[in-house]
């Protein structure tokens, strides 16, 4: 019953995305009748012409080539609207799954960082590819051949009940037992289906982690462990694939041509048994026709019912991603007039992790200042950044920005006011100039200007198309230094009022280092810096540093008050000192 309960009300919803092509739809859905009627109309005029014509040697040619002409005018109609009909349920199919497509990306967009923190990529990428290409199925495939089906059944029953209702009886019969099939075969082949999707994402999510992780799969020969790895998991996609087949072939075609030749012996029973001249020879050709004609759309029902399945599973899945909770934001969108922070009372831990990564945070730092993070692997730096970012909902405490609570502020305000460099910056496949301006309308003069401002200008010139020339995948052709400086680059196209860098010049070498310490020392004038720093030498000029571990404040001062207290901070320094 649960599978029935499920399949009705995401079968309404993804028939929603078709709604806005009621016209397109409804002339698909005229040609369709039209053409099954030509089609349905076709052996009527044979029987007519084998009775009335053939039987009784009444062989006038003009009524013989009327009848071959009105004939083949029917199949050609046939022919015609069937045509048109599959290019418009085609047309309305691909509209409505790029409305999908856009739903689901606009969800991926939306989702909160959390959830990219515990769930696989490739199996987000797979409702965004596979999953939706599944739907699309059911728009240009199985709608219309369904609805082609069902009007083909209604309409041969109605011509048999024309023609012989004793014999239309007969034929009736076997409609009540596909129901009985469909429903058996739907209750078996739901679960097999939500594995095979599964296991389908499951080999994407593999790809993507082998294939982004490639560098270090052949450093450390681990070739033949990931092989295996996907290897296990084609496996049992194609082993819950073989359970499909195996239930299609059993359940599918075979039964209903088993049922079909059932119904073709009562047929010939009753010709037999009632007496002669009850049924003439072209009224049993054509219910002989019919019956053949009556089996394809009860098998194309029945086959449509498995790729109907696929198709709900697969809706299944992606309106779980569309419902799933966005990443939530206020509603303020006043603008941030200083970048004053008030850090209360914090502790944090991730959904994963029961234990707290921060511990009762209390900072204030004022508008315009510097300050600096500072701590071993794992004090809770990153993660007190990534809150400063909004990027996680606060579940004690509050942080306070320009005296106002995180959670109030809208999200185009706090990405307007609060931007981050991080270690490891993306990089866009796409050019310098767009990596720069991120979409934002700025002139080439200004780029320029902030090439040469972090010292990449020189660089790009040596490029084949200087500004316009197009980076690898993820910058694959930069140094990780020059990705950094191309991160501070996007920066400097409009200040915020805080700045935070997470680790942003660890990778660069120290003559750049100097470089970027009075890029940053200019930007101070605009804005409130915070630095996540590991090399304490690019700190020492902090106005504040605070000192983290195991996520509480241990310490709080100017570099030069922290070396005169000779505990964590001045041991860190001077163990960084030792090593140069």
């Amino acid at each position: 019953m649960d599978h029935l309960i499920e399949f009705w009300p995401i079968l309404k919803r993804l028939l929603i995305y078709v709604k806005p092509y009621k016209k397109k739809l409804t002339l698909a859905f005229f040609l369709l009748i039209s053409g099954s009627i030509s089609e349905v109309l076709g052996p009527i005029l044979i029987g007519y012409f084998i009775n009335n014509i053939l039987s009784k040697h009444q062989l006038h040619l003009l009524t013989i080539l009327t009848i071959i002409v009105l004939f083949i005018i029917l199949q050609i109609l046939s022919v015609f609207m069937n045509y048109f009909q599959s290019i418009l349920f085609n047309k309305i199919a691909v509209k409505s799954i790029n409305k999908l497509r856009e739903d689901v990306m606009y969800a991926a967009l939306r989702q909160p960082i959390s959830e990219f923190d515990s769930q696989p990529i490739g199996q987000m990428i797979s409702k965004v590819t596979n999953d939706t290409e599944a739907v699309k199925e059911l728009y240009d495939t199985v709608a219309p051949i369904l609805f082609r089906s069902i009007l083909l059944i209604f309409i041969i029953l109605f011509a048999m009940f024309i023609l012989e209702w004793h014999m239309a009886i007969v034929a009736l019969f076997i409609l009540p037992l596909v129901i009985i099939l469909m429903l058996i075969y739907q209750y078996y082949s739901t679960p097999l289906l939500r594995k095979v999707r599964y296991y389908l994402a499951d080999i994407n999510n593999k790809f993507n982690e082998t294939i982004n992780g490639m560098n270090v799969i052949q450093q450390f020969r681990q070739q033949h462990r990931f092989e295996q790895k996907i290897k296990k998991s084609s496996h049992l996609h194609y082993m819950s694939r073989m359970k499909i087949l195996r239930l299609d072939g059993f359940l599918l075609r075979p039964l209903l041509s088993l049922l079909s030749a059932v119904i073709l012996c009562n047929f010939m029973l009753l010709f037999s048994f009632l007496p002669t001249g009850a049924f003439e020879v072209g009224i049993l050709y054509a219910f002989i026709t019919y019956l053949g004609r009556l089996n394809e759309p009860l098998i194309a029902i029945t086959i449509q019912q498995s790729v109907l399945q696929q198709s709900i599973v697969a809706g299944e899945r992606i309106f779980s991603l569309i419902d799933s909770p966005k990443q939530k934001y206020g509603n303020s969108k006043k603008l941030l007039k200083s970048g004053k922070i008030n850090i209360k009372n914090i502790s944090f831990n991730y959904s994963n992790c029961e234990k707290n990564i921060l511990e009762n945070i209390n900072i204030d730092i004022a508008s315009k200042s510097f300050i600096a993070f500072v701590g071993h692997t794992g004090s809770g730096k990153s993660t007190l950044a990534n809150l400063l970012m909004g990027y996680y909902p606060l579940k004690h405490g509050k942080i306070y920005l320009d005296d106002r609570s995180i959670d109030s502020i809208s999200h185009c305000v706090l990405r307007k006011n609060i931007l981050m460099v991080q270690q490891d910056p993306i990089v866009l496949s796409d050019t310098v100039f767009y990596n720069i301006t991120l979409g934002r309308e700025i002139s080439e003069e200004k780029v320029w200007r902030i090439l040469n401002t972090v010292h990449l200008s020189q660089l790009v010139k040596s490029m084949p198309k200087g500004i316009y020339s197009l980076l690898g995948e993820e910058g694959n052709n930069l140094s990780v230094g020059q990705k950094q400086l191309l991160a501070i680059a996007r920066i400097l196209v409009a200040y915020p009022k805080v700045l935070i860098l997470d680790e942003a010049t660890a990778n660069i070498d120290s003559g750049t280092e100097k470089l970027i310490q009075k890029t940053l020392l200019s930007i101070r004038k605009n804005c409130t810096l915070i630095v996540i720093a590991h090399r304490l030498s690019t700190i020492v000029e902090a106005d504040s540093i605070v000192v983290l571990n195991k996520g509480k404040v241990i310490e709080l001062g100017t570099h030069k008050q922290l070396l005169d207290k000779k505990k964590c901070y001045w041991k860190m320094y001077k163990f960084q000192s030792s090593k140069f």
